[in-house]
């Protein structure tokens, strides 16, 4: 039962870093071509792995409900990696870096524990 649930817990948690990761990078892409404030405003709050309430309000206004979710969740699971890249300029970075981080840790190591768990 544990294993099981380590396992779902390492899947979901890789699922949501990847779609977010996903979302981010489609909407940089995007983002040359848009220009109204609110957008501009909302985009620059999706590059932060950890945002500010401002950035969060912000980001909500430009993302439909679904999306803002995903980004929620994210931000959870990234926040505890979000100071390896505090101090870089490059969003690339901020938001590459934490979510290979989270991959490795939720996906690679509950994976293993799942393992562990079962005996295997």
């Amino acid at each position: 039962m544990i294993a099981r649930t380590l396992h779902l817990l390492a899947v979901v948690a890789s699922l949501v870093v990847v779609a977010s990761w996903g979302m981010f990078a489609i909407d940089d892409a995007r983002s040359a071509s848009d220009e109204t404030a609110a957008e501009i405003e909302g985009r620059s709050a999706s590059r932060a792995v950890d945002p500010t309430p401002e950035q969060e309000r912000a980001r909500e206004l430009v993302h439909s409900r679904p999306r803002e979710v995903v980004d929620d969740v994210n931000d959870l699971l990234l926040a505890p990696f979000a100071i390896v890249t505090d101090g870089s300029e490059d969003r690339w970075v901020r938001r590459t870096v934490p979510a290979v981080i989270a991959l490795l840790v939720y996906g690679f190591g509950l994976g293993v524990l799942a393992r562990v768990a079962t005996g295997r």
